[in-house]
């Protein structure tokens, strides 16, 4: 080891295999430490390269990815620890990459279940290179106010609670991950609290032993007293006994051994960590206890008396004048994840959407308050689905019919109309079902099924001023408004468009009133007078029959009639009814595995520019 001290405020980390949640409670530590720069400065994912995103503080930041070590190592060469999320399986290559690399002095390893043969190889090739391995199976370590590795000490609650926020006297070391996060916060109840922490793992064979922590503890001044948790198995606590009575720990120490309880038991047991064994007499919790107590450190009569024994030393070291306690620091206070806080009611903020047609918070999803499950029971149609979510109100069944008769007529008008065309060519083109449908349905507007909200509006407004079918045409040709609705490239008068005469004739037969088909049909009888291509068709249709079903059936206020024409719904109806084919289309082209489309010469008018000036 070159030095007593592993971790600064300045310290940074690269991340093997990294955990977010992990990520995160690092730099929530470094928030609480005031540190200026975040205590990760890479991540390290085979294979993967990017950002990742995180907060520092109340800020969102951005930490590189990169696929190898040797790649962030040499991005970030001021990154010293190496924390290594790797399993079992892997924990052993990552972490021989990671000593190899000059820059990286200390190695934690996380994973439990190392073969014994590699920890053992990656120790001996760690002391050659005099870098420090910490594991494996461990949490890592911790210097108060300063860097924590990944999970260490838990919650940020628990963080404050221990004093790990700012730096104390205390120099912990512990076999145990688990149980070194309650010492850290009975270290914090009965003292200043701790300098630095480790936890070496309880494997058979851990990178740096309890004695060598104990033994840079020493070396520290900010460290004026030393605590050390071991547990049943393996003989490093008698490493620690034999420097007692060598003089080689002078200062004070206070120690438990666990596992008193395996006296109980008539066999010998396996405890949780692979070291916590005892193969002979010696390796008990009782004989280690009884050896470290004769050789002079503080060793309670049980863990219950722990934290009286580490108070007592405290104490007795305050007034000596050895320790002055550290000024207490209240942390900043660190802001709320917002997930959590709005789980705990104690925040809110306002919605970025507002949502009042369907709802699928609850049991089941619900259209316009009205339950799946009863729109399946009472066997409502397609046409009542839509009214719901279009208009958040149930039709009458006669509006119900008229939506899905408008699908059905509307669907498809043949492969030649715009958006049929370039839903084909999209496809042709090689594009997917989903790019060749937004082609095609990009071509809807004025001029090809965007007509239907204007019909409505224009005939609903002629007919509501009371106008002759006469002045209405004559108002139009004023204004310089071709009349939406009106007018047919291929039908007329003498060749009527079917689809036409299936919609008026259904709403003859069903609708209460037909006060707007009526005029427009008085309208159609004036235009026919100048062409006998001016016919009403089949998107003005559409829209009359709208505002004649919206008007007639009492479901609708003026307001809502006036609102519905204002937003363009209506055009909806062809848009989702031209889909259908546009779909079918695309379907088609793909299961004839047409040629790409290339437009012939012949279909092109070629401008030449004109050489006069």
């Amino acid at each position: 080891m070159e030095g007593p001290q592993l971790f600064s405020k300045d310290t940074q980390a690269l991340i093997y295999n990294f955990k977010p949640n992990a990520v995160q409670r690092m730099l929530d530590f470094d928030y609480l430490c005031r540190r200026k720069t975040p205590s990760v400065a890479a991540l390290i994912e085979p294979g993967s390269s990017g950002l990742h995103k995180v907060f520092f503080g109340r800020n969102e930041i951005l930490i590189p990815i990169y696929p190898t070590t040797e790649e962030a190592a040499k991005k970030h060469p001021q990154a010293d620890v190496f924390i290594n999320f790797a399993s079992f399986r892997s924990a052993y290559a990552s972490s021989l990459k990671a000593l190899s690399e000059k820059s990286i002095k200390t190695v934690v390893i996380i994973a439990e279940g190392v073969p014994e043969r590699e920890a053992r190889d990656l120790i001996a090739l760690s002391k050659k290179m005099k870098k420090i391995i910490i594991g494996p199976a461990t949490v890592g370590g911790i210097q108060a106010g300063a860097f924590k590795v990944a999970n260490t000490a838990g919650t940020v609650d628990n963080i404050i609670e221990s004093k790990l926020h700012r730096p104390g006297s205390v120099g912990f070391v512990s076999k145990s991950g688990g149980l070194s996060n309650e010492m850290y916060h009975m270290l914090g109840m009965t003292t200043d609290g701790v300098f630095e922490g480790i936890a070496i793992g309880g494997d058979a064979f851990p990178g740096t032993t309890l004695l060598e922590h104990i033994l840079r503890f020493e070396k520290m001044p900010q460290v004026k007293m030393i605590v050390m948790l071991g547990e049943l198995g393996g003989r490093d606590e008698y490493d620690v006994v034999d420097a007692k009575k060598n003089g080689t720990i002078k200062k004070p120490l206070v120690a438990w051994v666990t596992g008193t309880c395996a006296k109980v038991f008539p066999t010998e047991v396996q405890f949780g960590h692979a070291g916590a064994k005892s193969g002979a007499q010696l390796e008990t919790a009782e004989a280690k206890n009884k050896a470290l107590r004769e050789a002079g450190f503080v060793v309670p009569k049980s863990f219950e008396d722990f934290d009286k024994a580490i108070t007592a030393t405290y104490s007795d070291l305050v007034k000596k004048g050895v320790i002055i306690p550290a000024t207490d620091i209240d942390p900043p206070a660190l802001p709320a994840d917002y997930g959590e806080a709005l789980k705990a009611g104690s925040v809110r903020r306002p919605t970025n959407f507002i949502c009042t047609i369907s709802d699928d918070r609850g049991e089941e999803v619900t259209y316009a308050g009205v339950p799946i499950g009863r729109i399946v029971e009472e066997n409502r149609s397609l046409g009542d689905v839509i009214s719901l979510l279009w208009f958040k109100k149930s039709l009458p069944k006669y509006g119900s019919r008229l939506i899905e008769l408008v699908l059905m007529i509307a669907a498809d008008h043949g492969p030649c109309v715009s958006g049929a065309h370039n839903s084909i060519v999209a496809s042709r083109a090689g594009k997917d079902l989903v790019s060749s449908l937004a082609s095609g349905m990009l071509t809807i507007g004025p001029r090809f099924g965007g007509a239907i909200d204007d019909a409505a509006r224009y005939f609903k407004d002629g007919c509501d001023r009371g106008l002759s079918a006469e002045e209405f045409v004559n108002e139009m040709k004023r204004k310089d408004i071709r009349i939406p609705g009106i007018g047919h490239r291929v039908k007329s008068a003498k060749n009527p468009d079917k689809r036409v005469e299936l919609l008026k004739s259904y709403a003859k037969k069903n609708f209460p009133k037909t006060k707007y088909l009526d005029f427009a049909l008085e309208v159609e009888q004036e235009t026919l007078k100048k062409a006998n291509n001016l016919i009403l068709n089949v998107d003005g249709c559409i829209g009359i029959l709208f505002v004649d079903l919206m008007c007639s059936s009492g479901a609708f206020s003026d307001d809502e009639v006036k609102e519905i024409l204002d937003i363009g719904c209506l055009n909806g109806l062809f848009v989702l009814a031209r889909s259908i084919g546009m779909i079918g289309h695309v379907l088609d082209q793909k299961r004839l595995k047409a040629p790409l489309y290339r437009h012939p010469y012949d279909d092109v008018l070629f401008m030449e520019e004109s050489k006069e000036k």
